[in-house]
């Protein structure tokens, strides 16, 4: 089989998967009160905001010269934005689940102050249970999307040494050669 079939039949078995988790959140979810989910969204928004700022360090890092050009300042050379996308999506997944979890935060407390939905408590709870059961696959996918570049990175540096170990190897033969 190709690549691609392969590909498709992962991320085909990996939404699957992902929906039969947030069903069975929503199914087991119904008779977990707020309060012991909540605990569990705080873990998520701490998650992403690691993973937001971890990211955001390494494209500091890696593409100074691309940042800077971004915000109008003059480039001086150096490094390419080719996989700046790798870094940037991360981070940017990362921030729509923070925003999500601070809207969720004020939300909550003022629907707990509707009757109809304190009546249907048990599907409210399940609702809530879903959606913290896709946030953290959502977030669980991000944080295997960082491998990636950190990978990348990693093969850089290795390359780097190994040439740099070659150059050294090549300049001593050349001294002993009269």
């Amino acid at each position: 089989m190709s690549r691609t079939i392969l590909r498709t039949i992962f991320l085909g078995l990996a939404c699957v998967m992902a929906l039969a988790m947030c069903g069975a959140g929503y199914w087991f979810g119904r008779g977990i009160p707020f309060g012991q989910q909540w605990p569990l969204f705080e873990a998520l928004r701490n998650t992403a905001a690691i993973i937001f700022a971890v990211v955001g360090a390494w494209l500091a890092i890696i593409y100074p010269e691309r940042l800077r050009l971004s915000f109008g300042k003059k480039a001086e050379g150096g490094s390419s934005g080719g996989n700046i996308g790798l870094l940037l999506v991360p981070a940017v997944y990362s921030t729509i689940i923070l925003v999500i979890l601070l809207f969720i935060g004020i939300t909550v407390p003022m629907l707990k102050q509707i009757p109809y939905l304190l009546e249907h408590i048990e599907i409210c709870r399940g609702i809530s249970f879903a959606v913290l059961t896709a946030l953290t696959i959502w977030q669980a996918a991000i944080v295997i999307m960082t491998i990636d570049p950190a990978d990348m990175v990693k093969d850089s540096a290795d390359r780097e040494a190994a040439r740099q170990q070659y150059d050294a190897g090549r300049d001593k033969l050349r001294r002993r050669i009269p």
